[in-house]
């Protein structure tokens, strides 16, 4: 069987839950790019897996990526950035929809750059990074600060649509990606790994501290 069958069947299996189908529809109308079922629904699994109570998206869309991790942690509390209003407005009517409280929910708007050095560091259990391409690696770098010890920094579209596979391909946003699968994969001081299924998810969970110091 080939890989691309494969990725079919598995896309095919996938059953989006309705009040996050017609978020992605209006994410679509938008031009907001949604992330896919199958990484909406790996994230979930991520959160759901690692009992979060607190997360952060960098990126907001219109909501889908946000409701996947809601759908996983639906205990915990999501902060999502975005610098596009319209985007936000459609996400806030997407997780009003979703039945989720407006307590769980904070919306910043504005720059990821000028918000996240704001941020509190390792105050959080699941770091998703989807925004502003260019910027990757200072956002990762800002993700594995602002992770707990033991938290997840989930990272989709990392395969550039096949570009980082692609040694002719030298753009700069191709080899940044590239950089940073492999530095992340053959790094001691992480747990990582990626998933190659549609756009790639790339997850880095930092280092828990050593039993019996302060967490």
């Amino acid at each position: 069987m080939t890989q691309s069958a494969v990725a079919r069947f598995v896309h095919d299996a996938i059953v989006e839950p309705d009040h996050i189908a017609r978020a992605r529809q209006n994410a679509l109308e938008l031009g907001a790019a949604p992330v896919s079922a199958t990484v909406g629904s790996q994230c979930a699994l991520v959160a759901a897996a690692s009992g979060a109570r607190t997360m952060i998206e960098i990126g907001t869309g219109a909501g889908v990526s946000g409701l996947w991790l809601l759908h996983g942690a639906p205990q915990a509390v999501l902060t999502t950035i975005d610098t596009e209003p319209e985007h936000l407005a459609a996400a806030r009517a997407a997780f009003a929809a979703s039945g989720a409280s407006s307590s769980r929910v904070r919306y910043i708007t504005g720059r990821a750059a000028d918000v996240l050095p704001r941020m509190n560091e390792a105050a959080y259990d699941i770091v998703l990074i989807d925004a502003d391409a260019e910027n990757v690696i200072d956002y990762v770098a800002h993700g594995l600060r602002l992770a707990r010890p033991g938290g997840t920094v989930l990272v989709p579209r990392v395969l550039a649509g096949g570009r980082v596979a692609d040694p002719v391909a030298r753009d700069e946003r191709t080899s940044d990606l590239r950089g940073l699968i492999t530095e992340t994969l053959g790094s001691g001081s992480v747990v990582s790994a990626i998933s190659t299924l549609d756009e790639g998810l790339l997850q880095i969970t930092t280092a828990r501290m050593a039993e019996g110091r302060t967490p």
